[in-house]
């Protein structure tokens, strides 16, 4: 994904960012480097400017929480590229193994089968979609595969259409996919798809170079549907226990509202739930959802507002 390291990358991603002015300091002349340069950002945050310079070309990789501390106040991250930030100065072996491996659970495949009224599924750190039930199946069925979120928004024609706000669920996946590198940057499947939807979509390539850090947040969503029509949906994601890498998204719906009339459409044409695994590490595509085969651990949801 790049000739750097990946904390270097994202410290240059974030200081050309931003100029002078936005960290109040004098900006005099023509500059030759886009936003701030590397000895501005050492000022600001007190270190030397060879010691930032060793962190951006990778010579220096373990900073302490105090050097991270306070380039993340010069860099003005928000809360979410703070904690990026400092994921990403953790050695290999302070990362969690298996991060990304885990079937989704009977348990909870059974829960979201019980949602007659509510789309639900579940998405892997690179937003390959685990499982769904039979509404959220019926929800993208214009889209030709229901695999994974960030394909089906930047390559899938039917994206532009069904996400009536694409720009906003284009930044989203982009960032979404960012954040979950942040956990895992060996992860052979978010290289795979990154690597993937670079070649195939320019506004991907871009949107990833630019390291923009968001996890799912709950807010508001306007889709279009072919035979539904105009959807306009609340959603909600949650954490797994036991299963921290999965996202368990639910869609839901004003009582007795338009969207609520639409999802009893998409219920009529609901097709039996199906669920598969995210393709392994160089395949070319993501297979379709279908459930498990066989029970895996108790999977309790931690809510999580984000």
């Amino acid at each position: 994904m790049s000739n750097g390291t990946p904390l270097g990358d994202f410290l240059r991603a974030r200081r050309e960012a931003l100029k002078p002015h936005d960290v109040g300091l004098p900006e005099y002349g023509r500059r030759r480097v886009p936003g701030l340069r590397r000895e501005e950002v050492a000022l600001l945050a007190g270190v030397s400017s060879d010691y930032y310079i060793r962190l951006e070309q990778g010579r220096e990789s373990s900073p302490s929480a105090q050097v991270v501390e306070a380039v993340a106040l010069a860099l003005k991250l928000d809360a979410e590229a703070a904690d990026h930030l400092n994921r990403l100065c953790l050695t290999a072996s302070q990362r969690p193994r298996h991060w990304g491996e885990a079937e989704v659970s009977r348990q909870l495949l059974q829960l979201m089968d019980g949602w007659e009224h509510t789309p639900a599924f579940v998405v892997g750190p690179a937003l390959d979609i685990m499982a769904g039930n039979s509404l959220a199946t019926a929800l993208h069925s214009g889209f030709d595969r229901f695999d994974n979120l960030a394909r089906m928004v930047f390559v899938d024609p039917a994206g532009r259409e069904f996400y009536q706000e694409w720009e906003r669920a284009a930044h989203s996946c982009v960032a979404e996919i960012r954040a979950a590198y942040g956990h895992d940057p060996e992860s052979a499947r978010i290289a795979e798809v990154v690597a993937e939807l670079s070649a195939q979509s320019e506004e991907f390539a871009a949107l990833w170079k630019m390291h923009e850090v968001k996890s799912k947040s709950q807010e508001g969503k306007h889709l279009k549907h072919p035979e539904a029509g105009d959807l306009n949906i609340k959603f909600a994601a949650f954490t797994v226990n036991g299963a921290p890498h999965q996202q368990l998204v639910v869609y839901q719906a004003e009582p007795a509202g338009p969207t609520a009339t639409a999802f009893e459409t998409l219920r009529a044409m609901a097709v039996e739930p199906k669920q598969a695994r995210p393709a392994e590490p160089q395949q070319a595509q993501a297979a379709a959802p279908k459930h498990a085969p066989a029970a895996a651990p108790v999977a309790d949801l931690a809510g999580k507002e984000q």
